[in-house]
C-alpha cells in the first residue's frame, strides 16, 4: 500500500483539548495586539482574559518569546491565506492579473489589520528574537512562494536565467542563489525581491499614515497602477516567449 494513502491517526482527546487551548491564547494574544498595539502584549493581559493563571500558559508556550512566536507564525499564516485566496478568486487571466489580484490581496489585509501588520512589519518587539529558519520564517517563505509559484510558474528555468535585469555582480548572484537553495536562477530571484519591496513600501507607507495626502479614494487606483506596470515589465525582461 502505498504511503501516501496511509491515513493520518485522529487526535486523541487530549490532543484537541491542547490544540483547542493553544487556539484560544493566541486568539486572546491577537485581541491584545489589535486593541493595544504589539507593545501592548501582556502574558498576564492574556491569562486575565482567559481566566486562568500566568503559569498556565507555560503549559502550552515555555516562554514569553515561544508565545510571540506562535502569535507571528498565525499572523503570517493569516497573510498568506488572504493572498492565496485573492488570487484563487481573481477572474480567469494571465500570470499578470493572477499576481496583481494577489498583491491586492496583499494590501487589504494589510489595511484591514493594521495592528497585525505593525508586529509582522513594525518595530521589532523588544527583548524578543524570533528563532533562526524557524517557523516564522518559514510561515513568511510561504508568502513569498506564493509570488514565486504565480509569477514565474509559466517560464522555464532557462528562459528565467537570462531574465533581463540589471548585471549582477557574482558575489550576489552567488548569494542570491544560496538564499533561493537553487529553485530559482539569481536574475529571476532580484526581481522577485524587487517587485516584493516596491509592494511592500507602499503597503508600509499607506498603514503607517505616511501617504493620507493621496486621499483613501486614490490611493487604491495607485497602487494597483503601479503593480500592474511592475508586473507586465518584469514578464517583459524575462527572455523568450511564455509557454
Amino acid at each position: 500500500m502505498p504511503t501516501d494513502d496511509v491515513a493520518t491517526p485522529p487526535l486523541t482527546l487530549r490532543e484537541r483539548r491542547r490544540a483547542a487551548a493553544t487556539r484560544e491564547i493566541l486568539d486572546a494574544a491577537r485581541r491584545q495586539v489589535t486593541g493595544k498595539g504589539p507593545e501592548g502584549l501582556s502574558l498576564r493581559g492574556i491569562a486575565r482574559d482567559l481566566r486562568m493563571s500566568v503559569q498556565s500558559l507555560y503549559h502550552y508556550f515555555p516562554s514569553r518569546d515561544a508565545l510571540i512566536t506562535g502569535l507571528i507564525t498565525a499572523t503570517y499564516d493569516d497573510l498568506a491565506d488572504a493572498v492565496r485566496a485573492a488570487i484563487d478568486t481573481a477572474p480567469d487571466g494571465d500570470a499578470v492579473t493572477r499576481v496583481l489580484a494577489g498583491t491586492e490581496g496583499y494590501r487589504r489585509w494589510a489595511i484591514t489589520h493594521p495592528e497585525e501588520f505593525q508586529l509582522l512589519y513594525g518595530t521589532p518587539l523588544r527583548n524578543y528574537a524570533a528563532p533562526p529558519d524557524g517557523p516564522t520564517t518559514q510561515a513568511m517563505r510561504r508568502i513569498s512562494a506564493i509570488f514565486h509559484e504565480e509569477l514565474f510558474g509559466g517560464f522555464t528555468p532557462e528562459q528565467l536565467a537570462a531574465a533581463d535585469t540589471a548585471r549582477l555582480s557574482p558575489e550576489l548572484g552567488s548569494h542570491l542563489d544560496a538564499m533561493a537553495d537553487g529553485t530559482l536562477p539569481p536574475p529571476a530571484t532580484s526581481l522577485l525581491l524587487s517587485l516584493w519591496g516596491h509592494m511592500h513600501g507602499l503597503v508600509v507607507l499607506e498603514v503607517f499614515g505616511h501617504t493620507t495626502f493621496i486621499g483613501a479614494a486614490h490611493q487604491a487606483e495607485l497602487f494597483r497602477m503601479s503593480m500592474r506596470h511592475m508586473l507586465e515589465d518584469a514578464h517583459r525582461r524575462i527572455a523568450g516567449p511564455q509557454q
